[in-house]
């Protein structure tokens, strides 16, 4: 999805820009254990796993374009919601 050109413009990086920022996350990745289950917290029931990871994980933050949908249910976790440009862009300075 970061490799579309529409998400590549919105971010202003290129391929190799967000192979580089691909690769720190690969490195960077953990597996999760789901101790709880959160269900249902979301209007979407496909959008609960990723919630439950993130809420699970620990996560810094939940990175998606779905903002709308995560946003109650992530402040009364704690997480952050942010989109991929905004998070690509802390990454990059």
């Amino acid at each position: 999805m970061l490799k579309r050109s529409e998400q590549r413009q919105v971010s202003g990086l290129s391929l190799a820009d967000v192979d580089r920022v691909l690769g720190v996350l690969a490195v960077a990745i953990e597996p999760v254990e789901v101790h709880m289950r959160w269900r249902p917290q979301l209007r979407d029931p496909d959008d609960e796993l990723v919630f439950e990871a993130a809420v699970n994980g620990r996560a810094d933050a939940l990175v998606t374009y779905n903002v709308r949908d995560f946003r109650d249910a992530a402040r009364r976790f704690g997480v952050r919601i942010a989109r991929p440009a905004e998070l690509l862009k802390e990454l990059m300075s």
